[in-house]
């Protein structure tokens, strides 16, 4: 048997699919929310960015984040589905992968995957399917 694992994904959801046969229908095996991934930045960040002195003279400014905080909460997301997928990798659950993501996401998703687990990848679709019925997400596997 020679089963694969669809993923279908974007900042903010993430749903895991098994399909043992080519021909077989996708059964979901898992729905993953991640809230956070459609707050806006400004609700994303606790506070006001903290305010520093120069080191000479009287003038004080606001720092300013390294990060885009919706870009930080869709790089963790992106690394919990990859350490999930790491963990069914190495129980055997699956022996290909296929993902199913907007491009952004898709790419944060390759960055946090070992590489064990990208070898297993056997397509990769640069689109957002993540609400789309199982049988839909199936008619862009057959493509």
């Amino acid at each position: 048997m020679s089963t694969t694992w669809v993923v279908v994904a974007d900042s903010s959801r993430a749903r895991l699919f098994e399909q043992d046969h080519p021909r077989d229908a996708l059964q979901e095996l898992k729905d993953l929310a991640n809230p956070r991934g459609r707050m806006k930045g400004s609700e994303l960040l606790a506070d006001s960015p903290g305010r520093a002195f120069d080191s000479e003279g009287a003038g004080r400014h606001a720092m300013s984040t390294a990060t885009d905080p919706r870009r930080h909460e869709a790089e963790v997301f992106a690394g919990e589905i990859a350490k999930r997928l790491d963990r069914a990798r190495t129980g055997h659950k699956f022996e290909s992968l296929v993902i199913f993501a907007p491009p952004e996401f898709l790419g944060l998703l390759r960055d946090k995957m070992n590489e064990p687990t990208k070898g297993l990848v056997t397509r990769t679709l640069n689109k957002d399917l993540v609400s789309l019925k199982p049988d839909k997400i199936l008619d862009y596997m057959n493509q």
